[in-house]
């Protein structure tokens, strides 16, 4: 399978490993010079600066041939964009769009695109179902952008393994929501202990990204 994603953020990162571990053909997008240049650094060939709206870049990298068009931008408009042009113009079999705003699933749906995701509904539904109402984090909030989701995977040498999570000095604004076990999906507990190999899944807000990556993956 040829996939090409367009959106070199976290989610289009590690969307790229996972899809080359397991074999397929991968190609990530990234309009911005400076983080396509050091995804180029560590993914070589499988990242590429460039712009998926256009038309020409969507020609030259092979969108005609491709099976997948996955958009994971912070652009509604972007994504929206890149996966019609996907359908309309080149015939791809299946196009995947990142929701940034849950007001533009319906939209989304509407106007062709196959698959959308929602991680902003898909967590705040976590959230309402497991914490107490008290501490629900407003959709409001996440729709405007304050906050990001973020995934971290944990290596022997994160500062982290081993301990609770009720012990984890998180920064200020930020939640975990998620744990990730051998394929596994964990609700978890202050009593949770982190394990080296586990993916932990958290809410922040945008100012603390970097911080709340440098807790979990250390310096």
């Amino acid at each position: 399978m040829y996939c090409i994603i367009v959106g070199g953020g976290n989610v289009g990162y590690y969307l790229t490993k996972d899809l080359a571990a397991a074999g397929h053909e991968v190609l990530l997008l990234e309009k911005d010079r400076g983080r396509a240049a050091r995804l180029v650094e560590e993914l070589g060939e499988m990242a590429l600066q460039g712009d998926g709206c256009e038309v020409r870049v969507m020609d030259e990298v092979g969108f005609g041939r491709a099976d997948v068009i996955v958009a994971v931008t912070g652009e509604d408009e972007d994504n929206l964009i890149v996966c019609q042009m996907a359908k309309r113009k080149f015939d791809v079999p299946r196009t995947i769009a990142r929701v940034n705003s849950p007001a533009n699933e319906a939209l989304f749906a509407q106007l062709g695109i196959d698959t959308t995701v929602s991680a902003t509904r898909i967590i705040f539904n976590l959230l309402e179902q497991e914490i107490e109402s008290d501490q629900v984090v407003p959709l409001a909030a996440l729709s405007r952008g304050n906050l990001e989701i973020v995934q971290v995977d944990l290596s022997p040498q994160s500062p982290v393994v081993g301990q609770r999570i009720g012990e984890v000095r998180l920064p200020a604004e930020a939640h975990i929501v998620s744990v990730i076990r051998s394929e596994r999906g964990l609700l978890p507990t202050p009593d949770t202990v982190l394990q080296s190999g586990d993916s932990v899944l958290a809410l922040v807000h945008t100012e603390r990204e970097s911080e709340l990556i440098g807790t979990f993956a250390g310096a």
